[in-house]
């Protein structure tokens, strides 16, 4: 097994210190019970035992003689996210034996607590190594979260829609699934009229991946991801500020194309199909313009009111494709709207459903896995606002009012009735430096959908 960084097995030549790990609550007990040099000396410190913590101490001889690190939530991962980089460098192992579930929570979090984006700028420190005994289910989970992480990252000029091919035909490679790439002028021939119109502008052409794993015989999930690699917001451009992280509008390709590599490697008994529309929204002669009306692969006419509302279109062709499957569960992954940050904030990823099991199921897995969402209504008479007197459907409206819902209900209009779907409006990013979550990219709702395909898949 080959370990990420801030990892180590077990191993006769490693000495690793002593870590123990407790709650504010336990905190008295366990210090009573240390030596009185350690406790004179966390008591020098005002080491509590709150979350978020860290403390070493010395040993007779001078040197490092053990740590203790605060924590809350014990099953939440990032409640020992802060350990890798609070604690010297070197070999730590916990004191005591962890049951499973904890012992999942802290190499979990600890790996996220080692994560840094270095393709461009080096760490300046390594970190804390923990040495442990390390389940592969963990470690495929931490790998998915930092692919996630690490294609968000990436530059636009590292990470255009020929990248994302690239990504994809790698892990099929890997996997032995099946890829079929529908790239520039033969998105018309082959029925993806909206993907071509948003990328058309774009010196990078446009494509949709479409990535195929598993037995026919298991329950079929497909999985859509919102890849616009860039947005400018096309001719309806955005402001400096709003366009300056939309390296990150690939979020939910990012995303799908992470679950999918976490389902193919953990060979859960799925059919599988990824379907990720790439293209870049830029501005140029041949940019799709508002007041146009573009088709669709469902035969439904849109007139475009925004063109910074490109994401639904690339996914309606999307969606569309993936209901021609007849697919038993069909999820769809973007970073869809800034309202629904503005109604949830950046942390809490929006969930809609058309169906109150496969809600309440990832719900249910999000809470497990403290991977939160929460979910949103499908409020159709919201569908007013999406009203075109020239075209069957509007990609938005003059209105501010409700716009992750109207948008939600925009990519429902493509979904096949009877179909059962759920979409994540995600934000996939981090503002701010936070203990396991370093500014950047982030992977939101993704364990908890592993977690519910996995237990649908035991069902």
């Amino acid at each position: 097994m080959i370990l990420p960084a801030g990892f180590a097995m077990p191993d006769p030549a490693l000495t690793p210190w002593p870590l123990h790990i407790v709650d504010k609550a336990g905190f008295a007990a366990w210090r009573d019970a240390q030596s009185p040099a350690v406790q004179a000396w966390l008591a020098a410190q005002r080491f509590d035992g709150s979350a978020g913590t860290a403390q070493s101490w010395a040993d007779a001889h001078g040197a490092i003689g053990g740590a203790v690190i605060g924590i809350g939530d014990a099953l939440d991962p990032y409640s020992y996210a802060h350990a890798p980089l609070a604690l010297p460098t070197g070999d730590w192992q916990c004191v005591g034996d962890p049951d499973d579930a904890t012992r999942h929570a802290l190499q979990l979090g600890w790996g996220l607590g080692c994560y840094r984006f270095d393709r461009y700028k080096k760490s300046t420190r390594a970190p804390a190594r923990l040495v442990d005994a390390f389940d592969a289910e963990t470690l495929d989970l931490l790998a998915a979260c930092v692919r996630v992480r690490d294609l968000v990252n990436t530059p636009t000029e590292h990470m255009g829609p020929a990248d994302l091919e690239a990504v994809a035909r790698e892990l099929a490679a890997r996997h032995g699934a099946a890829l079929t790439v529908t790239t520039g002028e033969d998105l018309l021939a082959q029925g993806y009229p909206a993907i071509h119109a948003v990328g058309r502008a774009s010196h990078r052409a446009p494509r949709i991946l479409e990535l195929s794993w598993g037995d026919a015989s298991h329950p079929h999930v497909a999985i859509c991801g919102k890849g616009v690699c860039f947005d400018t917001g096309g001719l309806d451009l955005k402001t400096a500020v709003g366009m300056r992280n939309m390296k990150k509008d690939m979020g939910g390709a990012a995303h799908a194309l992470a679950l999918a590599e976490l389902v193919m490697a953990r060979k859960l008994p799925l059919g599988l199909t990824v379907l990720v529309p790439a293209v870049e929204n830029a501005v140029g002669p041949d940019a799709f313009r508002p007041g146009e009306v573009v088709a669709t692969r469902k035969g439904v006419s849109v007139e475009i009111d925004n063109t910074d509302a490109e994401g639904r279109m690339v996914l309606c062709d999307a969606l569309a494709r993936a209901c021609e499957l007849k697919p038993d569960l069909l999820l769809d992954f973007a970073t869809l709207t800034g309202a629904a940050r503005i109604a949830l904030g950046p942390d809490l990823p929006v969930l809609y459903a058309n169906d109150e099991a496969l809600a309440n199921d990832w719900l249910t897995a999000g809470n497990t896995t403290r991977d939160p969402l929460w979910r949103m209504p499908l409020w159709r008479p919201y569908l007013r606002y999406l009203t075109s007197g020239i075209a069957d459907l509007a990609n938005g409206s003059a209105s501010t009012m409700a716009g992750s819902v109207t948008a939600a209900l925009f990519l429902e209009r493509f979904v096949a009735d009877g179909q059962r779907w759920a979409h994540v409006d995600v934000y996939a990013w981090n503002d701010s430096d936070r203990a396991g979550k370093p500014a950047g990219g982030e992977a939101q709702g993704l364990r908890a959908c592993y977690a519910m395909l996995k237990a649908r898949a035991a069902a």
